[in-house]
């Protein structure tokens, strides 16, 4: 059912600086068999585009793995560019909104599952399976949704149908199978994961075939003729086929035999657990247990479908008891390529996604509200990823412990950047006078119309910097974690812009932050330990003013404390060769020119409304302003700009928390 074709970069880029370097290395690496390798690059050298030459020359399957949803749009929008002619595919979670299901005891209150689901994202994650089910050429890009649970692989590929011209087709066996593999019929228009009958014609929007396209499958009597990919807009065909296998069009999708066979074992498990809560004397949980279960297991008999279905997935499966779940990884052949970008966030990530999972269901269980199978539809355990994990490449500017020891300790680096920009330098001064000091450095950097980013290690600290600094004239302007989505896109976009010439923050100025205007990096109590000024948070810090020519970093400190100096020990090294580098080459670097674009494309002045509105407007007119943003949202992902998507996601979501 494979099909096997090779991936092939369209670029008119060429590698350079050490990227050609980097990128044999990791292939030799692959090619021996090394279990984990480390990439350490530096930010701007172009780790995504080493990243398409691995694939390139590797020739697998791959999954990339990344920390969050925005970081993984980025991924796979810069891939699907690099990999026109393959298949490039987007799985994330599939909720634009999700209040998981809870009992808090104390108060005794029970808050029931509250999901907005994203039909786009789901078509997608659909796509994603298929797609590495079929092609040998699939690469999909993933947040952590890519070791949470998922149908049985085997039973998900039993209900893919593979239709053949010259070959009968029982017309009632094959509809019913559609409606079993979750398409739904709709004569008036065909979208993804619907089908329709017109006479002898047939016709399926696939989920393993173009957002754009479905397939049409002509008869005669009960033989199949034709089969042609047509467009969804013109009607022009755009290919024949002999043969074609229409996947599920639900990545959840299971057979209704298997569903009834799972209510008797449901069944089972429900007469053992009311018996458990009459013993311990508990009768309002058992109660409580047997109704809610009974209710499932008819809508489960009559629909093939409950509200939680996924709780009953051990059922469904037929899984022991304890055992882990399938995942996306199963769904890839043994021989496949794993890549987690910004593996110092992501593998921890990985790590604690199952203890606050098994916490929140253990509870639900505990009261009634569910059986303890419910506690075997999980995120994997990270011991359970592990034994999972092919040949596998970490992309870092500062890796970690578990990555650097799972290498052995051995690093390929990717310092140099094709811009020819270095890190930028580093100083250290006294706390005595830094506020004068700073303000001295400030004024220089704004003559030169550069942006200054200042980072302090309390919100008040930051509140209180702020105010001194408008006072004595500054344009300036501070962000922290409680600073509104929207708030936050409109804050960078005017300091870009020249409204402001100072931002200051906290952690959030650490990563994703990309300011080319920047020059001045100043962090406060730099030696003050911690996570926040650990080396690996200090490296990213710096990191920040990387992207200007000017750039430089001012540490306010009494003493240097180890993690300070390792940070500007590493920092110092990296410019060293970055700067022999340019001299060796004639390069002289350059600021990065990027276009100024307002965040999620809206006016100064509607950017200004909807700020005003999570402050102030009333529930009409936030409700009103929710729909028109959703609309935007779905129209962004159907054009898959899954970046703006994900900031109107988070906009939406800033407003219903007002309104709630």
């Amino acid at each position: 059912m494979k099909t096997d074709t090779s991936f092939k970069i369209v670029s008119s880029f060429k590698p350079t600086g050490d990227q050609p370097e980097a990128i044999e290395a990791l292939y030799n690496g692959i090619q021996e068999k090394k279990p984990v390798q480390v990439l350490l690059g530096a930010t701007g050298t172009g780790k995504t585009f080493t990243m398409a030459n691995i694939i390139e020359r590797v020739n697998k399957p791959t999954l990339i793995l990344a920390h969050n949803k925005v970081l993984a749009s980025q991924l796979y929008s810069d891939l699907k560019e690099f990999f026109p002619n393959n298949r490039v595919e987007y799985f994330v979670s599939n909720f634009d909104f999700y209040q998981p299901e809870a009992y808090i005891p104390k108060s005794d209150t029970y808050i029931d599952k509250s999901v907005v689901m994203n039909d786009e994202i789901e078509m997608l994650r659909t796509s994603a399976i298929n797609s590495v089910l079929e092609r040998q050429d699939t690469i999909i890009v993933s947040s952590v949704a890519a070791i949470y649970g998922l149908s049985d692989p085997d039973e998900y590929l039993k209900l893919v149908y593979e239709v053949r011209v010259g070959e009968e087709l029982n017309r009632k066996d094959f509809l019913n199978h559609l409606i079993e593999s979750s398409y739904k019929r709709n004569n008036m228009e065909i979208t993804p994961g619907c089908f329709r009958v017109r006479g002898d014609v047939i016709e399926v929007a696939a989920m393993n075939g173009s957002n754009n396209t479905y397939i049409r499958i002509d008869t005669f009597g009960d033989v199949v003729e034709k089969i042609y990919e047509v467009d969804s807009l013109t009607g022009e065909v755009k290919h024949s086929y002999q043969t074609y296998p229409i996947y599920p069009a639900y990545d959840h999708a299971s057979s209704q035999k298997r569903v009834q066979r799972a209510c008797e074992s449901i069944k089972k498990e429900l007469d053992e657990r009311i018996k458990y809560f009459q013993d311990e004397g508990k009768p309002l949980e058992a109660e409580r247990i047997e109704l809610r279960t009974k209710q499932d297991i008819d809508s489960l008999l009559e629909f093939g479908m409950c509200p939680g279905i996924e709780n009953y997935s051990r059922h469904i499966d037929g899984r022991k008891e304890g055992e882990r779940p399938f995942c996306l990884l199963d769904y890839f052949p043994k021989d496949f390529l794993l890549i987690i970008d910004e593996s110092h966030q992501s593998i921890p990530q990985l790590k604690a996604m199952f203890n606050g999972d098994h916490s929140r269901k253990s509870t639900l269980v505990e009261y009634g509200f569910r059986l303890p199978s419910a506690l075997d539809n999980r995120p994997l355990n990270f011991d359970e990823f592990e034994k999972l994990m092919p040949p596998t490449i970490c992309m870092s500017a500062t890796p970690a412990e578990y990555e650097l020891e799972r290498a052995g300790g051995e690093v390929v680096e990717q310092i140099i950047r094709p811009t020819g920009l270095v890190d930028p330098s580093i100083e250290v001064r006294k706390t005595k006078g830094q506020i004068e000091d700073m303000c001295e450095e400030i004024n220089k950097t704004i003559a030169n119309n550069e942006r200054v980013i200042i980072v302090t290690l309390t919100i008040k600290m930051s509140e209180d910097l702020t105010s001194y600094l408008k006072e004595r004239g500054y344009k300036v302007v501070y962000m922290h974690h409680e600073t509104k989505t929207l708030e936050r896109g409109e804050i960078l976009y005017q300091l870009r812009k020249g409204k402001y010439d100072i931002l200051i923050g906290i952690n959030l100025l650490r990563e994703g932050l990309d300011i080319p205007e920047a020059s001045l990096m100043i962090i406060l109590d730099a030696d003050k330990e911690g996570f926040l000024r650990s080396d690996t948070s200090l490296i990213q810090v710096v990191g920040r003013v990387a992207r200007n020519a000017h750039g430089r970093v001012i540490m306010y400190a009494d003493t240097v404390t180890s993690s300070m100096q390792r940070a500007i020990d590493e920092t110092n090294r990296r410019r060293d060769i970055q700067l022999r580098y340019n001299e060796d080459n004639g390069i002289v670097p350059m600021t990065i020119e990027k276009a100024i674009v307002p965040p999620i494309h809206n006016s100064d002045d509607e950017i200004a409304e909807t700020i005003k509105l999570t402050k102030s407007g009333t529930k009409k007119e936030i409700q009103l302003k929710i729909n028109d943003l959703t609309k935007q949202m779905q129209k962004a992902a159907a054009e898959l700009d899954f970046e703006r998507a994900a900031t109107l996601r988070d906009i939406i979501i800033d407003l219903q928390d007002g309104l709630r």
